[in-house]
This record gives C-alpha cells, structure tokens and sequence, in this order.
C-alpha cells in the first residue's frame, strides 16, 4: 500500500477522517472537513454530492488516484466511495503523500495556510498560559 493510504489508514485509527457519504456530509455542513476525498471510479452523482458539501466553504475537494476497493481497503472497509479529513496537518501529508505537486497546487496551498494558521493558535495558547502561570501582564 503507497504513502498516502498509510495516511488514511493512520487517521481512520486516530479518529481524524470521517468515512462514508453520510457522516462526510455531516462534517462538512458543520465545517469540520478538512479535505474531501471522492474514489477515482465514484459514480458522477457522488461527485456532484460532495461538490454541493463543500460549495462556498473553504473546505477542499479532491477526486484521489484511488479506486473505491483501494481506499476502502486502506481504512478496513469492503469499498469506499468517500471521505474527509478532519485535521488540516493530516490532510495536508495525504496531498503531499499523493505526489503531482502541480495537480494539487491550490488543494496544497489552502491545507498549508490552514495548518499554519491552527500552528499560530497553538503557540499563542501556550504562550498565553505561560504568560497567566508566571503572571505577565500584556502591553498596552
């Protein structure tokens, strides 16, 4: 199994990507999806759903190199026609993981701002919480 499968195998373990029509519909209206994965042999209507999923959010779409045995095999299922990633870093390694830099430029572009974005976050969390246990105090 490549690289990125791994990667999908790694998240259906962690909890990070949601499998199935379904629950990847309910991720992405409640804005939870990081990257939604369409099978490269997934009917044109699975298509034009996951289109509508993602329509007017920042959430990506990608249709994968995969087929629907392979990707349902890469997370333990018979097939899989759909999923989304929930974790910006994880999405971000899946594209990576895929190669062809140039096909994916804008998925990879958005996923990098994202996680940079969520980085930023965290840090200024732990910054902050530093900041409250040693009692500084912030600069006007």
């Amino acid at each position: 199994m490549d690289r990125a499968l791994n990667y999908m195998a790694l998240a259906r373990k962690a909890g990070l990507i949601e499998l199935g029509e379904e629950p990847v519909g309910a991720a992405a209206r409640g804005h939870h999806a990081r990257l939604v994965l369409v099978a490269s042999d997934a009917s044109d209507h699975t298509w034009r759903r996951a289109q509508s999923y993602v329509a007017g959010t920042p959430q990506q779409l990608i249709r994968t190199p995969y087929d629907k045995d392979q990707m349902g095999q890469a997370v333990g299922r018979s097939s899989l026609a759909m999923a989304a990633f929930t974790d910006a870093a994880m999405a971000l390694a899946f594209v990576k993981a895929l190669g062809q830099p140039e096909v994916y430029a804008k998925v990879l572009e958005a996923l990098e701002q994202k996680t940079q974005r969520l980085q930023q976050r965290k840090d200024e969390e732990k910054a902050h919480k530093r900041n409250v246990r040693q009692g500084r105090r912030r600069k006007n």
